[in-house]
């Protein structure tokens, strides 16, 4: 009784360290939820009020483009507003001494559409026409912003220009091109804050409506459309204020602006957060309950035995006394709950993992091996790849004609690209570059096979295309895996510099003018050598002058890819050819091993990354012909 009495009082003590412990969790999940549910509540209305000024900024917006000579107007109302005559005291429809300007100006000029007058057609016309034009203009958008700020109900609607940073005072002051009033305002009152055309109002107090116009100006400038829709707002104080870049001239920026009081908002996100945060602690605190009366009945005792056992199990490795003691667990009082739930899931699992686990070990020691073995022969593996492919450079430093550099990154420890250039005699150098299908070991295999024939094939002699015709005949006879590899071979006549190209599926060259830039070399071609017998494989020829240079890579460069699955692309690979268009072989490829690595960044390479340069630098002194 002793015992089992001391047994309850400790399972007594774990469970109220549990509920403590879920109780101050509660508190602090309150706190939690009281700031994420105000954070939402916020980005909520926020993002709603965004839209809702974003919405009006576009009407007013695009009631200013209806016009399209409005940049014109824009400027001319800031450059003129002091000599303007204009209407403040219209009502919603066109007042009477604007229906006379439009009537004296239509006298003046019968041939021109007023509402659909291009810039051209006003600066055609006489100064005092144009200010008769501008100042109708004028009166008609006051009438549509009115109409706009008492649709949408916002506080203030506005056009203002400011200086930019261009500018020489930047974002300090706004002067009013336009500013909305109320059905039956006097505008021009302080009553209403409504300013007539020029009125100037200081900012400098306000840094925040500054770096919000500032952004608006800077965001709209980014714009690759050059049509000025970005904006940027400002939550500070008791309003909202949200700006649109509408035109940009000579320093200033011309702003639609919309205003609106967030004091009611600001009430709206405190109730909505005190009240989501309630709910939230109210259920957590029933589910609790509920939880820790389960907990007790049929977690908490045979945990802890589960528990001892696996620390018997870690110390003494006995699995036979850990399984009996398990079971027992799994056969005793309650075990029909226990085995229903996780905790005999536990268990059982518990007693697998032991029997598992003595097999595990008798098997780590020959799997550590056999992985060190493997891992010493793809070593080897590598090592044999890296020395078949020519390596040293200069390659051939007793030869001033040429100048040629190569590289090979390999995505796995072996690859299937290779590449290879060789002279068949002291007037004609074989340069080839391949791609095989396959990657790994089988790609590696494959690949030197593949060099060896090819070089084989070349040495006999004869074409390009000929050289082609037997190598694919001999890869095609023992290819039971029906593997292919795609070759771009060429042979340069140093004598003449005439460069004979045979490309099987391969990707197109770059080539390169001395002088020039370099461009993606588009010519027939087959398909890959090794998927039939009896391939035509045309032929194109180059003549190249000194200096000239053709850079051949395989696939792994225009389809490196970044973590955002963006590929490469050959694009991107000319800009980084011409940044050392003027460079050797080797800084050539440098320069773009460097641009593909900075793509590409962190993420894992997808396939092997193989690149040569050739520079023709001119036939050579024993190769010129002396005339005369």
């Amino acid at each position: 009784m002793e015992n089992q009495s001391g047994n309850t009082k400790t399972r007594t003590s774990i469970i109220v360290q549990i509920y403590v412990m879920i109780m101050i969790g509660m508190a602090v999940i309150g706190v939690i939820t009281y700031f994420s549910q105000s954070r939402l509540a916020e980005k909520s209305k926020k993002n709603e009020a965004a839209r809702f000024a974003t919405e009006v900024a576009e009407e007013a917006a695009l009631s200013v483009k209806e016009y399209p000579a409005y940049s014109w107007l824009l400027k001319y109302w800031y450059e003129h507003h002091d000599d303007m005559d204009v209407e403040y005291d219209i009502s919603f429809t066109d007042s009477v001494t604007t229906k006379e300007k439009e009537k004296l100006l239509a006298e003046h000029q019968p041939d021109l559409q007023l509402r659909y007058a291009t810039e051209e057609e006003i600066r055609a016309l006489p100064e005092e026409d144009q200010k008769l034009y501008a100042e109708i203009a004028y009166s008609w958008l006051i009438t549509r912003f009115d109409e706009i700020k008492q649709n949408y109900n916002v506080n203030y609607l506005y056009c203002t220009a400011t200086d930019t940073d261009e500018g020489t005072d930047p974002y300090r002051e706004q002067t009013f091109l336009v500013s909305a009033a109320d059905k039956g305002s006097i505008r021009g009152t302080n009553d209403h804050e409504v300013y007539p055309l020029g009125h100037t109002v200081s900012v400098e107090e306000k840094p925040d409506l500054q770096e919000a116009m500032r952004d608006a100006v800077e965001l709209s400038r980014l714009e690759v459309s050059g049509d000025y829709e970005a904006g940027n707002y400002d939550y500070s104080g008791d309003y909202a204020d949200y700006y649109r870049m509408l035109y940009e001239f000579d320093g200033h920026a011309v702003l639609v602006g919309v205003s609106y009081k967030i004091t009611s908002m600001n009430a709206d996100i405190k109730d909505t957060a005190r009240t989501g945060t309630a709910y939230a602690v109210f259920y957590q605190f029933i589910l609790v309950q509920l939880i820790m009366g389960f907990l007790f009945f049929y977690g908490i005792s045979p945990l802890e035995k589960i528990l001892k056992n696996i620390n018997l199990y870690t110390e003494t490795k006995n699995s036979a006394e850990v399984n009996r003691n398990l079971n027992e667990i799994l056969s005793g009082k309650g075990a029909a709950a226990v085995r229903q739930n996780e905790i005999g899931q536990l268990s059982e699992d518990f007693i697998k993992l032991t029997n598992e686990i003595d097999h595990y070990v008798d098997n780590i020691e020959r799997i550590t091996k056999e992985n060190e073995r493997i891992s010493a022969e793809l070593e080897l593996a590598s090592r044999i790849q890296t020395s078949m492919l020519p390596s040293i450079f200069p390659a051939f430093p007793d030869r001033e004609e040429v100048d040629i550099y190569a590289v090979m990154d390999p995505a796995r420890e072996v690859g299937g690209d290779f590449y290879d250039f060789f002279f068949i005699d002291p007037d004609h150098l074989g340069v080839v570059i391949a791609d095989v299908s396959g990657k790994g070991i089988p790609g590696a295999l494959f690949m030197m096979i593949s060099k060896v024939i090819l070089q084989n094939c070349a040495m006999i002699g004869g074409s390009p295309a000929e050289i082609m015709k037997r190598t694919n005949r001999l890869i095609c006879a023992n290819n039971k895996e029906e593997m292919f590899v795609t070759i771009w071979f060429s042979i340069l006549e140093i004598s003449s510099g005439l460069l004979k190209i045979v490309n099987s599926g391969h990707e197109y060259p770059a080539y390169r003018k001395n002088g020039g830039q370099f461009e993606l070399l588009k010519g027939k071609h087959s398909i890959a050598t090794g998927i039939m017998e009896d391939i035509q494989y045309p032929e194109i020829e180059i003549q190249m002058e000194p200096g000239d240079k053709i850079f051949v890579y395989t696939d792994g460069v225009p389809e490196a890819t970044n973590k955002e699955q963006q590929l490469y692309g050959t694009d991107r690979m000319i800009d980084a050819l011409n940044e050392k268009g003027d460079g050797t072989p080797h800084e050539i490829l440098m320069e773009v091993h460097r641009s593909v690595n900075e793509f590409v960044n962190d993420a894992e390479q997808f396939d092997d990354l193989t690149m040569l340069c050739v520079e023709y630098r001119g036939p050579g002194k024993e190769n010129r012909v002396t005339e005369g």
